[in-house]
């Protein structure tokens, strides 16, 4: 079976990329997201899950814009310019991996007050509520289609090819 850039970035470098890429990413964002839930249902802006949940969501944020970044410049341009995407799966994968960072990125704006400086607390719970659903939903389709197998769409590469291999992370 043939790997996604996506599945592939996961899969080389163990264990480091697959917890900078994807374990420190999603606990950050569950931790949003279970905070999130909290904070709806008791509307209490203040205490630990008030604070827990407004670290996570700027942590979480913020180093979304690291991600994205590092990925555009060392694997999205260099593998379009090469031409070399495993079928629109591919695409799928890596573009909703990325574009799946974006909400979180709007959270951790808010929380700098950097946007919906006039909202109430009540209107700014909302949009984080609703950056959260698209950041599971999206999400979850970077998993899904990063998984399957691009050949599906007549990808003829080797199984489990490296001839296009995403830069690794050499963290010590």
């Amino acid at each position: 079976m043939n790997m996604t850039h996506y599945m592939q970035l996961l899969a080389d470098n163990q264990p480091w990329n697959l917890l900078i890429f994807m374990a420190i990413p999603v606990v950050l964002a569950e931790t949003l997201a279970i905070t999130e839930l909290y904070i709806l249902f008791t509307r209490r802006f203040h205490g630990f899950m008030w604070g827990l949940n407004r670290f996570a969501g700027t942590a979480v944020g913020v180093y979304f814009i690291g991600i994205i970044a590092y990925l555009m410049t060392s694997a999205v341009i260099p593998i379009t310019k090469a031409g070399e995407w495993r079928t629109v799966i591919d695409i799928v994968a890596v573009g909703s991996y990325l574009i799946g960072g974006l909400p979180l990125i709007w959270i951790a704006l808010q929380e700098f007050g950097l946007v919906n400086k006039n909202l109430n607390q009540e209107n700014k719970l909302k949009i984080h509520a609703i950056c959260v659903a698209l950041f599971l939903v999206i999400g979850h389709i970077a998993m899904i289609s990063g998984m399957l197998d691009p050949g599906l769409l007549g990808y003829q590469g080797a199984a489990h090819s490296m001839e296009t291999p995403i830069p690794t992370s050499h963290a010590h």
